[in-house]
């Protein structure tokens, strides 16, 4: 519900509305609260599966938080492209862009035991595919009709299911074969740990309002890293090595054409911008009761574009409009844009302090895994509520049955396609695309109507 102290009803509703900095600045944290670890995680979960990240005997601490301080700093880069906007670029609404899951079924099978070598065509990868996310939006608007609720609910759980296997290894000590073949590896002690975060996450989470509430796998993790410090598994190490200021460095990581990875990226910059275009009209719906217009809707994509193909020429991951905000918008009642605008000025902040990307290193891999538990599950309960608005009959379930299938069996067999080149080889075995090329070519292919 609205809070009408901080503003008149008009006022509350117009983007463009500035409340008194003694509540647009908690306001404003709050938006960061919500995102923050989800918006770190995939960098962790790269590094992890190239294999110098947690516990990896190839470990490259300084590499590992370099990309945590990139996630950070261009998750607040883009938002200010949201909110403040440049020319055509940005909604100017209050839209919170942040590191996305999306791309990490993408990201993982190109990356898996390369090393930072891997990095170079990664964040090339990157950097093409936000120029191709950016060309977006000048069609976005006409090919929504490519993409209803059967094939958009069906990619994002799709993305949910993939990523739910790294919240259980995480869990249980760690991605790769280097973490499983520990002792501790699916030790009472590891889960002990995850649990403490899903429970302490699961009881903040229904049972406190406001801030609390908002930040509730952010407050599991806090607990669940005391546990383990106190446990002896948490080190300090790396903190006291990491400087107070860094600024990003261009191509950090070298420039390497793969074309895995640019294609994967390109395909997914699609689904990305459809989710974009989704959280915009959800934004203008539970904040202003309006539709988004066309030039909100292409402005937030030109964003979601340049944000990602800047973040990949320093090193950072895709970026994305992140979807918790939205209904964080819809409880506050708050549409001012320039409340995002003092988060986003808080994450740059953060972003040029090294010691930020240290200290969130310290959290051990179990910790992290319960936090992912939940936020992954949430991806694929949040596609199981897309799909919720589908018509199922009989054509809807044979499209969406075939295209699960294959993706989900493809997912889990990855060697069952092994006489493809690498290149398509790491697409198909994604999962994601696979089920997302089907579902979109039946779903434009088959007859409204089916007999019986």
């Amino acid at each position: 519900m609205a809070d009408t102290s901080i503003g008149t009803a008009e006022q509350l509703r117009d983007p463009n509305y500035t409340p008194p900095l003694a509540k647009a600045i908690p306001l404003g944290i709050q938006h960061v609260l919500a995102m923050f670890v989800s918006n770190v995680t995939p960098a962790i979960i790269v590094a992890g599966a190239a294999g110098f990240g947690f516990g990896a005997p190839g470990a490259d601490i300084p590499a590992l938080i370099y990309m945590i301080q990139m996630s950070i700093l261009f998750a607040g880069i883009a938002t200010l492209l949201q909110t403040i906007g440049i020319g055509p670029v940005g909604a100017r609404l209050p839209i919170v862009q942040g590191t996305s899951f999306a791309f990490l079924p993408v990201m993982i099978p190109a990356v898996v035991g390369a090393g930072t070598a891997g990095l170079a065509g990664l964040m090339t990868g990157v950097f093409i595919g936000g120029i191709f996310h950016f060309c977006l939006g000048f069609v976005v608007g006409r090919i929504r009709f490519a993409l209803p609720p059967l094939v958009t609910g069906l990619i994002v759980l799709m993305i949910g299911l993939a990523l739910i296997k790294v919240g259980i290894e995480y869990a249980a000590g760690g991605a790769g074969d280097f973490n499983r073949s520990k002792p501790t590896w699916g030790g009472l002690g590891n889960w002990f740990q995850a649990l403490v975060v899903i429970l302490v996450t699961l009881g903040i989470k229904f049972f406190t309002k406001g801030f609390m509430s908002v930040a509730a796998v952010l407050i599991g993790i806090i607990a669940g890293y005391i546990v383990a410090f106190f446990m002896g598994d948490v080190s300090f190490g790396n903190v006291g090595n990491a400087s107070w200021f860094a600024a990003p460095m261009p191509f950090k990581f070298g420039f390497e054409f793969n074309w895995a990875i640019i294609i994967g990226m390109c395909l997914m910059a699609v689904i990305s911008a459809i989710e974009t275009v989704g959280d915009t009209s959800g934004i203008t719906k539970g904040g202003a009761g309006r539709e988004a217009t066309d030039k909100e809707v292409e402005g937030a994509t030109f964003a979601d574009g340049l944000g990602t193909a800047v973040a990949g020429i320093f090193g950072g991951l895709p970026n994305t409009s992140f979807s918790q905000n939205v209904g964080l918008i819809a409880m506050t009642g708050v549409m001012s844009r320039h409340v995002v605008t003092i988060g986003a000025l808080f994450l740059i902040f953060c972003g040029f302090i090294p010691k930020v990307g240290a200290i969130i290193n310290t959290v051990p891999i179990t910790v992290l895994g319960g936090g992912v538990i939940v936020m992954f599950g949430m991806v694929a309960a949040a596609g199981v509520n897309m799909l919720s608005d589908v018509n199922w009959n009989k054509r809807n379930m044979i499209i969406f049955a075939v295209s699960l299938s294959v993706g989900l069996g493809l997912q889990q067999v990855p060697d069952a396609m092994g006489f493809l080149g690498n290149t398509a080889k790491i697409l198909m075995t994604s999962g994601l695309l696979p089920a997302a090329v089907i579902s979109i070519v039946l779903n434009l292919v088959l007859p409204e109507t089916l007999d019986d």
